[in-house]
């Protein structure tokens, strides 16, 4: 009989998720989006560090010398939207780049928990699933970008950002949720869609594995190591969970 669900175990998931990407048989299919994803962080960080005070400039407007005072408070928040602008610009271009390389990687991890075994995997075989891959990370730049630029601009308006600036925050623990959920989802040939409507029955479960996911991708290469440690976690968790009844 199958055990009960336990919508708390999400945080669970994401700790075996750290534990499955260090075996050996599982570490190539991270070791080259990570050291791709290494170029792209440095390549940004070095862009943003360059560009930031050409930026600024742009983002704050000229003052008279008498109310020269403003810029230093609107500094810190058109510092804080460039670094935002950078945290997301990499997230989405660093899962374009690895997305054949994480879903090859889920496949792995769903084997071991179904006990399965295939043949090995070449490089051939990652390339040839490139378009797919990189077409369902569009699908969900789809879903998650409009909402994301509404929740952003609601943030703006004052009274409302005290309840869009809490919906901003849960709305990123979901989307890491769905980012890394959806590429073993994909493998078992799960639309978008029916992915989404899964996780909305398990909201609390999904929340709970997005919550570190999110609070990890916001440190410094360390981020890098949360990503394949996050497709490794929610594969585990959506090969068991679908075993399992609706709560």
């Amino acid at each position: 009989m199958n055990p009960p669900l336990n919508p708390l175990r999400g945080p669970d998931y994401f700790r075996e998720g750290w534990a499955a990407i260090r075996r050996p048989g599982l570490r190539r299919f991270m070791v080259i989006p990570l050291l791709l994803n290494l170029v792209l962080f440095v390549a940004l960080i070095g862009f943003g560090a360059r560009q930031f005070n050409y930026w600024m400039d742009q983002l704050v407007p000229r003052l008279p010398e008498w109310a020269s005072f403003v810029e230093w408070l609107l500094w810190p928040l058109f510092a804080l939207v460039v670094i935002v602008t950078l945290f997301f610009g990499f997230s989405v271009l660093a899962n374009l780049i690895a997305s054949p390389f994480y879903g090859f990687l889920a496949e792995k991890v769903a084997e071991e928990e179904r006990g399965l075994v295939s043949p090995p995997t070449s490089y051939g075989d990652i390339l040839m699933v490139v378009p797919r891959s990189i077409g369902r990370e569009l699908r969900k730049i789809a879903y998650y970008l409009p909402r994301l630029l509404v929740l952003l601009l609601l943030t703006l308006v004052p009274v409302v950002n005290l309840v869009a600036s809490p919906l901003l925050l849960a709305f990123g623990v979901w989307m890491m949720a769905v980012q890394y959920v959806d590429y073993q989802a994909d493998n078992d040939k799960v639309s978008f869609i029916d992915m989404l409507r899964w996780m909305k029955g398990r909201r609390l479960l999904s929340l709970g594995f997005g919550l570190p996911v999110y609070f990890g991708m916001l440190i410094p290469l360390v981020n890098l190591l949360v990503m394949p440690a996050a497709v490794a976690g929610s594969t585990i968790m959506w090969v068991r969970e679908r075993e399992l009844p609706m709560p």
